[in-house]
Order: C-alpha cells, then structure tokens, then sequence
C-alpha cells in the first residue's frame, strides 16, 4: 500500500503543480484564469507540506516516529485549504458577476475563524495524540465554507448555464463528502483515512476544470 500511496501522492502534486504554472502561464494577464492557476499552486504548496513528509515517513521507520513533521503539515495543509475556499469564492464572485456583502461577511467570517482555531495549542498538532475535540471545532467552518463554495456553483451555473463549470460543486461536494468520515471517525477506524484518496480526485477534477477552462479561454 505504501507503494500505492507513494506514486498517488507524486502523480498528484505532478499534475497539480504543472496544470497551475501552465494556467499562469496562459492567463496573460486575465484575472479570472490567473486566479484558477493561483489556487492550484496553493492546493499543490498546502499538500506538499503534507504528503512529502507522509511519504518519508512511510519510508523512514512509520508514521509514529515523525509525529511533529506530519503535524505541521496538516497545520499547512489546514490552512491553505482554507484560503483556496477564499479564492474559489471570489472566483465564483468574479465569472458570474455575484454580489452580496453579507455572504461576504459571512465567509470571511468563516476563514477568519477557522485560522484562528488552527492555531490554538489545544490542537495539539505536533504531538502524538491530537485532539479529537479541536479536530471537530476547526473543521466546523471549514465544512460550513465548503457548504456555501458547493452551493454557490450550483446556483450560478444552474442560472447562468455554464458548460465549463457544470460539475464543479459536484467535485466540492464530493471532497467534503469523503473529508468529513475522515475527521469523524479515522481516530477510532483507522480505514476511514482511506477516504482521502476520492477527496483527493475531487481535487485533482477541480483543478482539471480550471485548465480545461483556461486552455479554450472560456
């Protein structure tokens, strides 16, 4: 499995990390596809903080012994996935012209407070034994910011009949779907972790969305 897990991972940050420069590379000065180009090189940066060091570790004695290199990453990784919602909203805000300063608030309410719950000792990232507790208290607003990113693409690409972005809230629904058992239930059966394998699909469709879109400038 660790094999598996190994080339997934590589393959993943690979395809992540060229489709974002290509899309900076091809934005030529668009904001719409400069931002899509942007949130695939911060999708790839979070994720690497997380998976290189996961994939050392497998290699290197077992996850056990690196405890505080894997916790760190998931603070990275917690955080950056943070601001990739941040930057899906305002690309969602910009393609379909959506305005409305109370949603405004409300998410960035929401990114306002689940980076500062991350940051809380109580977290207890680097140790062996996080908090079950603080895993839930932290990802509340993150779910609750994915649940507004997923609506808010159904409603405007249900409105506005956009071809390119049509199962774009799907793959949102689906990462947060395969995200959430994992912070349930993986503490007490370890084989929900399994789950994070379809979440990072999801991921990996988003950003295929987003290149896809650039290269027929759409």
């Amino acid at each position: 499995m660790k094999v598996v897990e190994t080339i997934f991972d590589i393959v993943y940050l690979v395809l992540v990390f060229w489709m974002g420069i290509r899309m900076l590379h091809m934005a030529k000065g668009n904001c719409e596809y400069h931002l899509m180009g942007c949130m695939a090189v911060v999708l790839g940066a979070g994720d690497t903080f997380h998976l290189l060091p996961r994939i050392f570790a497998m290699w290197n004695g077992g996850l056990s012994i690196h405890t505080a290199a894997l916790g760190f990453g998931k603070l990275v990784t917690s955080i950056t996935m943070t601001i990739f919602y941040l930057m899906f909203y305002y690309l969602l805000k910009r393609r379909y012209h959506h305005h409305s300063e109370r949603l405004d608030s409300v998410v960035w309410f929401l990114v306002t407070l689940r980076i500062l719950l991350c940051f809380f000792p109580q977290n207890h990232w680097m140790q062996e034994d996080p908090s079950y507790l603080w895993g839930i208290f932290r990802n509340v607003p993150f779910v609750l910011l994915g649940i507004i990113a997923a609506g808010l693409a159904f409603l405007c690409v249900r409105r506005r009949g956009d071809h390119w972005f049509r199962h774009l809230w799907l793959a949102v629904l689906i990462s947060f779907v395969c995200y959430v058992p994992v912070v349930l239930f993986a503490k007490v059966w370890p084989l929900m972790g399994m789950f994070m394998l379809p979440k990072t699909v999801a991921y990996l469709w988003m950003i295929a969305i987003f290149y896809c879109v650039v290269q027929k400038r759409c």
